[in-house]
């Protein structure tokens, strides 16, 4: 797929060939790469809705998610630090933060970049729904101050949980997100 994760792919069944179609059942497994352990999810069988108005369909399981977050998840993919070169249109410094948190205006008084390293602390649980998926993730932020002679000094940890659902559109032949925080 990329640097950090391949897909394995094989058939779970001889396929079934009938006069309209063709039916092949495929197991897909995302793993980190080039670390071929079997992921700690058992695959559930799920049936696809009988239609026949298109050519193709397409069906993803939960378990093909599920790989797919661990193998991400085992190779650091969820790991992000963000600096003031990486996105220097948040501006973040210890002003911001001190109007916020006491503790940091009293440690800094004046301003310094701050850079954010979020991690992830396990592996996001990602559930499939009718119309829609959700993903819980659990990590945990740190905040550190960046000073003039371009060491950091920590200034506070905190741990996040997030909720998200995620539902897919196709609109004018593209596909399309929305996002909603549930929290």
């Amino acid at each position: 797929i990329d640097d950090l994760a391949e897909v394995d792919y094989s058939l779970n069944s001889l396929p079934a060939v009938f006069q309209p179609f063709i039916d092949l059942d495929l197991k897909g497994i995302v793993y980190p790469a080039g670390n071929y352990t079997r992921p700690p999810y058992v695959a559930a069988p799920f049936a696809i809705p009988d239609q026949s108005d298109s050519m193709l369909y397409l069906a993803f399981s939960e378990y093909f998610f599920q790989t797919s977050s661990f193998a991400y998840y085992t190779a650091g993919a969820f790991n992000i630090t963000i600096t003031e070169e990486t996105c220097s249109y948040f501006n973040i410094s210890t002003e911001i933060f001190g109007s916020i948190i006491p503790e940091v205006a009293k440690y800094s008084v004046i301003p310094y970049p701050v850079m954010l390293k979020l991690m992830a602390t396990e592996v996001p649980i990602i559930s499939l729904e009718e119309d829609s998926f959700t993903v819980e993730i659990q990590g945990s932020m740190e905040v550190f101050a960046v000073l003039p002679d371009s060491t950091t000094q920590s200034l506070f940890t905190m741990n996040i949980t997030a909720n998200t659902s995620i539902a897919l559109n196709i609109f004018d032949q593209k596909l399309m997100g929305s996002l909603c925080l549930n929290r």
